[in-house]
């Protein structure tokens, strides 16, 4: 299908636009902040070291595919098993990428980088309905969140060695961010209640006799698949 042809936007619009974004942004660096702390912590304490951690926020930039990382690395599963459930539990950012991919401006390079803005709050906030998308609320959306992510994972960190994620709770944040992820996802009709009985099933069954990481992979296929057919 044809993407929505973009529609020209006056300079000052763009800057109105841009700044909104920014102000809505705001509001989501704040738990984005406090949620890095929490996996510069836990990966500190999985003796990840003070680099790794914030070149993986820096570069990556997503929350669900670190903490797939850090989670299947921290149960004693391959790298190869954490790098492919972090690719997996990121999917749905190729089809958000489609969406936005009208909206964006320039040759191949920029456009993939402007792409990077593509994240959950700031793509729901750029949504215009009907295929269209704001650029300028985008990219504006995502500088808070990507200064947050960054800057708390610094924070969390430096301050890894002073905190045990054990007595804060901190390690509860692991299942209970991939919990509200499920939470939203139950909400959007029952082909995705389906998606979701399927990867719980899968990972279930699995868990006693598989690498850890495994599970985390089969039961996203399994997630996909029952996507694909409901639809």
């Amino acid at each position: 299908m044809a993407q929505p042809a973009s529609v020209a936007v006056a300079p000052a619009e763009r800057r109105a636009n841009f700044r909104s974004g920014l102000r809505a942004g705001v509001g989501f660096a704040f738990p984005t902040f406090v949620l890095a702390i929490s996996f510069g912590v836990l990966a500190r304490s999985l003796d990840w070291g003070v680099i790794a951690p914030i070149v993986a926020s820096g570069v990556v930039f997503s929350g669900s595919a670190q903490f797939a990382l850090a989670d299947v690395l921290g149960a004693g599963g391959s790298a190869l098993a954490a790098i492919s459930a972090a690719v997996l539990v990121n999917a749905r950012f190729a089809v958000m990428g489609v969406a936005v991919a009208s909206t964006l401006e320039g040759g191949r390079l920029r456009r993939a980088f402007e792409a990077q803005a593509t994240v959950d709050a700031s793509w729901a906030l750029a949504n215009r309905g009907g295929g269209r998308f704001d650029r300028e609320i985008l990219i504006g959306a995502t500088l808070p969140q990507y200064a947050a992510w960054v800057g708390g994972t610094v924070v969390g960190v430096l301050a890894g060695d002073s905190i045990d994620p054990d007595a804060l709770g901190l390690d509860v944040l692991f299942p209970a961010f991939f919990l509200g992820l499920l939470i939203e996802e139950l909400r959007s009709g029952r082909e995705h209640m389906a998606a979701a009985g399927i990867a719980a099933g899968v990972a279930l069954v699995l868990i006693p006799f598989v690498p850890p990481g495994v599970p985390i992979i089969a039961a996203c296929v399994g997630a996909l698949i029952g996507l694909r057919r409901a639809r």
